[in-house]
């Protein structure tokens, strides 16, 4: 006899539990199938783990740019600590995710589920029927298919590291490519980056990304530009990255080209949810191609950011659907993105391409800036877009605190404030938001 709920989820992160939380809190029996932690990717392996490493990297490159105005005496990164401090920090977070899951009512299922039928998840010799099913699994680590691809480590590993190798050879230009070499490359490593292409970071800003990688190649790191892998071979203590006419010798290579949806041995295939290499497809009510099975989060094919705040917002979607609050399509939000690097880079609505037409493009030095002055924020630019009624459309930044000013001015894109709007904002002075706003 299969247990009965109104909605089961596949897949326990941020696609899952920031709706089913408050799904379970009103009344809906739900119940969470998870085979690995509870969490998912960006409190254990992503952006909380993350983010915690890089604390001190980022504060160590604040200090080298007060070195001669007003400190003296650069520090030192120790990774041992770093490590420990970011294990510290993440190593309750399952547990105390589980424990709001259940505290609203929540139903925690440890094992790995499959769909039966539409109606029908089994989980090692037990099944549970639902009125609706939400696949939100997330997405994994892409691998090189080359030969010697086991020889190199993911995102995960990198996170796991207790010591930093010597030399780290990056082959990726993405989001974990630039991170995680510069947060090496701060600590101490030798890094040496190998990019596919000619573009790092297609989705950014060009000019402000090309202005990111000059300053990480003055910090010493090496850049690749359409460089190739073909293979990689151990050779004594160290390896050995192969392209058609270069070889490239290290101690430690990092896979990051790129993440996967988690979309394989689910039995999609069974019920007729169609997917494809990008991710499950759905409509505008995040429905799949079978009616009662939803998806959420990075397991989706869509044109938004694959985020954590993305999913977030497709989760309490799915919660607003789900009770009745209402039935209209989802509409996305202004969605803002950043690259925690030193300097960071962010950015979040229109921004002008070749065909951007009828917008005002302002870019600010900001070295120029008497705030940024005081907080040695010298290595950047600041990007805005209004239109032709004075509206702020898009902003981007690369700067020391790039994603507090996206941050600060995400309202006025999202809302499309008018300046006579903005004039009532009165914000703290002096202070990052009160510089921001004075920019428009």
């Amino acid at each position: 006899m299969s247990e009965k709920f109104d909605v089961v989820y596949l897949g326990s992160g941020h696609g899952t539990f920031d709706g089913a939380i408050p799904l379970a809190a009103r009344g809906k029996k739900v119940a969470v199938i998870e085979a690995d932690l509870i969490g998912g990717t960006c409190p254990n392996r992503g952006c909380n783990a993350k983010i915690t490493l890089d604390q001190p990297v980022a504060l160590k490159n604040q200090v080298a740019n007060f070195q001669g105005y007003g400190l003296r005496g650069e520090p030192t990164i120790d990774w041992q600590a770093n490590f420990d401090h970011e294990r510290d920090v993440i190593a309750g977070l399952p547990d105390m995710i589980a424990g709001l899951m259940t505290s609203a009512g929540v139903t925690l299922i440890n094992g790995r589920g499959t769909f039966v039928d539409d109606h029908t998840i089994q989980v090692a010799d037990k099944t549970y029927t639902a009125d609706k099913i939400v696949i939100a699994t997330g997405q994994h680590p892409h691998r090189l298919d080359i030969p010697g691809t086991e020889l190199a480590h993911d995102s995960n590993d990198f996170l796991n590291l207790t010591t930093l190798p010597h030399h780290i050879t990056v082959i990726g230009a993405g989001y974990i490519g630039l991170e995680f070499a510069n947060m090496a490359l701060t600590a101490g490593s030798q890094v040496t980056l190998l990019m596919r292409g000619d573009q790092a970071l297609r989705q950014f800003h060009q000019p402000f990304v090309e202005r990111l990688l000059a300053i990480l190649v003055k910090q010493g790191l090496v850049l690749k530009r359409e460089w190739v892998p073909t293979a990689i071979k151990s050779t004594g203590d160290h390896f050995e990255v192969l392209s058609a006419d270069d070889k490239i010798t290290t101690d430690w290579i990092l896979d990051a080209t790129g993440r996967q949806p988690n979309t394989a041995n689910l039995g999609l295939e069974k019920i007729g949810v169609d997917y494809t290499a990008a991710g499950i497809t759905v409509d505008d009510h995040l429905q799949t191609s079978v009616a009662g099975i939803y998806a959420s989060g990075d397991v989706l094919a869509k044109d938004q950011p694959k985020l954590t705040p993305t999913a977030i917002f497709e989760s309490q979607y799915l919660t607003h659907l789900f009770t009745g609050d209402t039935n209209a399509p989802i509409k996305y939000p202004a969605i803002p993105s950043v690259v925690f690097t030193s300097p960071r880079l962010a950015q979040v609505g229109t921004l002008p391409t070749s065909d951007t037409h009828d917008v005002k493009v302002t870019v600010n030095d900001l070295k120029d800036d008497w705030f940024r002055q005081t907080t040695r924020d010298v290595t950047g630019h600041n990007l805005l877009v209004t239109d032709d009624q004075h509206r702020l459309i898009g902003a981007a930044e690369l700067g020391e605190q790039a994603e507090n000013t996206i941050n600060t001015l995400l309202p006025a894109i999202q809302y499309q404030l008018t300046p006579a709007q903005r004039e009532q904002l009165v914000t703290l002075f002096p202070s990052i938001g009160a510089d921001v706003w004075s920019a428009i």
